[in-house]
């Protein structure tokens, strides 16, 4: 199982990165994970300042605050725009990389907005 956590934590790490792969999803099988067999890993993955606010709005409200779906969507946007530009001319690869960028940007819309986020104390989260 740590094994599976690790490879979740590399998803996670690369979908911060990279449009078209979800982060949230990976993290949140990641502390899954590291729950049930490294609780000590899993406390300083949520102390993280990377990863950390988001497990916890998660954990707490049920949510992503809608400002960091908002900067997420923000960053796909511009890293597309950026291969689209400094890219390959290369037809087919740009259609593929502009259809993950909108399969990224739809489970980003689709994640639930955490509960009272306009009421939470601000965090800096991505």
């Amino acid at each position: 199982m740590m094994t599976a956590a690790a490879i979740c934590f590399g998803l996670a790490f690369l979908g911060a990165l990279l449009p078209g792969l979800p982060a949230t999803p990976f993290l949140l099988l990641t502390s899954f994970l590291l729950l049930r067999t490294s609780p000590n890993l899993n406390s300083r993955l949520r102390r993280s300042k990377m990863f950390g606010p988001i497990l916890t709005d998660w954990e707490e409200y049920g949510g992503v605050r809608s400002h960091v779906k908002m900067k997420a969507v923000f960053v796909v946007i511009i890293s597309i725009s950026l291969t689209m530009y400094f890219g390959p001319e290369i037809v087919w690869l740009r259609w593929l990389v502009g259809a993950l960028a909108v399969v990224g940007i739809f489970v980003i819309y689709r994640l639930p907005v955490a509960k009272g986020s306009d009421d939470l104390p601000d965090r800096d989260a991505v």
